[in-house]
């Protein structure tokens, strides 16, 4: 009887092994994966991390900044020719200066988002940062 209890306890641990190296390198796999995917934007969020780049936290409560980003934002949103990423680009408003931020899919939407915002009322320079995502 022991011999068969140590050899039932030996079965169901090597199973238990064999199960936890499998997970083990689906996880190792999923992260590989997930730090080399296009949708993986950690590089980004680091680069925004040490404050030498605006986001939207940075805007002030001034209520010519927030009326030219809302306007900005309401002219983006109603142009149903952009893609959902430019509808989504960061518009910061800061001393009427607008910085533009976030992945574009093209060059034209890039501009035309610059358009928008150089033809609204009160805005002193627009600094177009957007990213054109690589085909």
């Amino acid at each position: 009887m022991p011999k068969r209890l140590s050899f039932a306890a030996f079965t169901l641990i090597s199973g238990l092994l064999i199960l936890s190296g499998t997970v083990l390198a689906q996880q190792n796999t999923a992260i590989y994966m997930a730090e080399n995917s296009p949708l993986d934007n950690t590089r980004q969020n680091v680069r925004d991390k040490d404050n030498t780049t605006l986001t939207p936290q940075n805007q002030k409560q001034d209520k010519r900044d927030i009326k030219i980003t809302t306007h900005i934002r309401k002219a983006v949103h109603k142009d149903k020719s952009l893609s959902v990423d430019a509808h989504n680009a960061k518009i910061i408003t800061l001393n009427r200066v607008v910085t533009l931020r976030g992945p574009v899919n093209t060059e034209a939407e890039s501009l035309k988002l610059q358009a928008i915002s150089t033809k609204t009322h009160g805005v002193v320079q627009v600094d177009n940062q957007l990213e054109i995502k690589a085909p």
